[in-house]
């Protein structure tokens, strides 16, 4: 039996395809975390995929965020599996039960831990010298406790509690576990390229927990029982099983490596350098990891994502169930290849019915959502409904004009006509000529009651010709003439000179040197003291006096302080003005 898990960084973003990337991990279990998927946008290219059957667990808050999804090959399908850690998405036949002790939380707080997607639980059936036992996969995604967010730092202690209750109840009722996943946090001083809290290492919340939750001595009591009888060791651990009930599988055969990590940061290009953390595990009790594991270990070499998979090899078999549990992907409507009813969408609903429920449960799991909404679907699909009808029996109101926009037919012009010279040599359209005559008996009107006072008032239409002040004389004879004319070539007056070409290339050779001092680009990037390369621009996006500024820093990859291949300490701020 091989088992797999790897933060994916969002399942959408494989470009081979699901099924190769599967395929390529060659595990019978392949638990996955951060598939950044919820229900409504779960395609079926990811959801079904030959030779495999798929349980998926969403956020229900956010769209692409978080999320797990475990994927079982056909002979290693499970006959339980589950949604969340609390039992509160659970309303099928073929759950896991065993749901531990919950009187350190609040049901609000238990809604809140199941919202986002981070865990599905799978239960399968394996044989062990002969005997059928059972082994409970617990894929979790734990939340990340972000340092502006203090409120986020007591949610995923609170996590870690309820994972904990959860794992231990099951092993409790005598069967197998193994916890696997993204913990979000690095156990030892080993497991952290460049520790910033060296002094203080331990006193980290979530090594505390892990602390508790692993037991540190399985390896050394290893050790320390296949030494001869009268053979001194160094090893003064006390019970193996003094502390926790689960076994870091990858410490447990690699007690000692270094360099081991599983997450590096994309923003600084780490896995260049290895510059990176380890907190993807695979954990399992003790006894089965005594027992049963036979290897466990990484693999960086698998890019795809800022986090690489982790693999354990167990020597026992799995036995396949002849049928998936109702979680599995394949009993979703949408893809359980069966055509679906016109009634699924269009149900009747008594208004009265739509009154909400004065309740604190969390929405259901994905069976019950589907069934509540054909049940009672919310009433922005009815008034939705109500708008589309008004809008087609609309009628216009009488005394208002509706307002029709043309198209226009003239083509849309580029932005170098705008810097061309303007043609003064054009004939107008009689159409425009007698527009031009419109307006200039408009203006004769308004000169008339003027012409007692001011000298007589010509207005210039293309030819120069004066107008009489007196309204009715002047004009009238000017815009029959021009209709009568229209057929006629005329000679228009130059308004502006045509411009010479050596005058036009001036004008543009001055037109680009202006436009170069007003829109100058960044400035030269200085060169970084130890390696002499050109730095790269960095803007402050953490909160506080500096959000915002601007700042050069050395392009290579970020790492260790002695490695003279990573990025030096070279640091200068963008002066203002530049």
């Amino acid at each position: 039996m091989k088992i797999v898990t790897w933060n994916i960084n969002g399942i959408r973003t494989f470009r081979g395809g699901i099924k190769t990337a599967l395929d390529s991990l060659d595990a019978d279990i392949i638990c996955v975390q951060e598939t950044k998927v919820t229900r409504d946008l779960l395609d079926e290219r990811t959801a079904i995929v030959d030779g495999y059957n798929s349980y998926f667990s969403f956020s229900r808050g956010r769209s692409g965020y978080s999320g797990v999804a475990t994927y079982c090959k056909d002979s290693a399908t499970p006959f339980a599996a589950e949604e969340g850690l609390t039992g509160l998405l659970t309303n099928h036949e073929g759950a896991v039960g065993c749901y531990g002790d919950h009187t350190e939380f609040c049901s609000k707080d238990l809604q809140l831990l199941d919202n986002e997607g981070r865990a599905v639980i799978t239960q399968h059936r394996i044989m062990c010298q002969d005997k059928e036992r059972t082994v409970t996969v617990v894929n979790v995604y734990c939340p990340r406790a972000d340092p502006e967010k203090p409120e986020r730092k007591q949610f995923k202690l609170q996590f870690y509690k309820l994972l904990q209750s959860r794992a231990e109840a099951i092993l409790k009722e005598g069967s197998r576990v193994i916890v696997l996943g993204d913990v979000n946090t690095s156990h030892r001083e080993i497991d952290c390229c460049d520790p910033s809290d060296v002094d203080d290492f331990d006193e980290n919340p979530g090594r505390k927990w892990l602390n508790g939750f692993l037991q540190s001595g399985i390896r050394e009591a290893k050790e320390i029982n296949e030494q001869e009888p009268g053979e001194e060791s160094e090893v003064t651990s006390a019970d193996p099983c003094d502390s926790g009930k689960f076994v870091d599988t990858f410490r447990y055969f690699h007690p000692t490596r270094t360099s081991a990590f599983t997450c590096w940061s994309t923003l600084t290009g780490a896995r260049q350098t290895n510059y990176g953390t380890r907190i993807d595990y695979i954990f399992a009790d003790c006894q089965l990891a005594k027992e049963q594991f036979v290897a466990a270990d990484i693999r960086p070499e698998v890019e795809g994502s800022d986090h690489c998979p982790v693999w354990g090899q167990l020597r026992c078999s799995l036995v396949s169930s002849s049928k998936p549990p109702l979680l599995c992907t394949c009993y979703l409507p949408e893809f359980a290849g069966k055509q679906q009813k016109l009634s699924r969408f269009l149900v009747k609903v008594d208004q009265k019915s739509i009154q909400p429920e004065q309740r604190d449960a969390l929405p259901g799991s994905q069976e019950e959502e589907e069934r509540r909404e054909n049940l009672n679907p919310s009433t922005d699909g009815i008034v939705f409904g109500k708008k589309r009808l008004l809008t087609s029996d609309c009628v216009v109101p009488k005394g208002k004009k509706t307002k029709t926009v043309k198209a226009s037919s003239k083509p849309q012009g580029s932005l170098l006509s705008f810097f061309k010279p303007k043609l003064t040599n054009v004939v107008p359209s009689p159409e425009i000529s007698v527009r031009q005559c419109e307006k200039t008996l408009s203006v004769d009107k308004v000169t008339s009651s003027q012409s007692s006072q001011k000298a007589p008032t010509t207005i210039e239409i293309r030819s120069s010709v004066p107008v009489d002040t007196e309204p009715g004389s002047g004009s009238q004879q000017q815009c029959n003439s021009t209709m009568e004319d229209s057929d006629k070539p005329r000679k228009t007056t130059q308004l502006t000179p045509q411009p010479s070409v050596g005058c036009s290339g001036a004008k543009k050779g001055a037109s680009l040197v202006f436009w170069k001092s007003v829109l100058h680009g960044p400035p030269p990037p200085p060169l970084c003291k130890v390696h002499g390369e050109p730095c790269v621009l960095r803007t402050v996006k953490k909160e506080g006096p500096n959000m915002g500024k601007q700042f050069f820093v050395c392009a290579r990859p970020q790492g260790l302080a002695s490695n003279p291949e990573a990025r030096c300490n070279f640091f200068a701020w963008v002066e203002k003005g530049k």
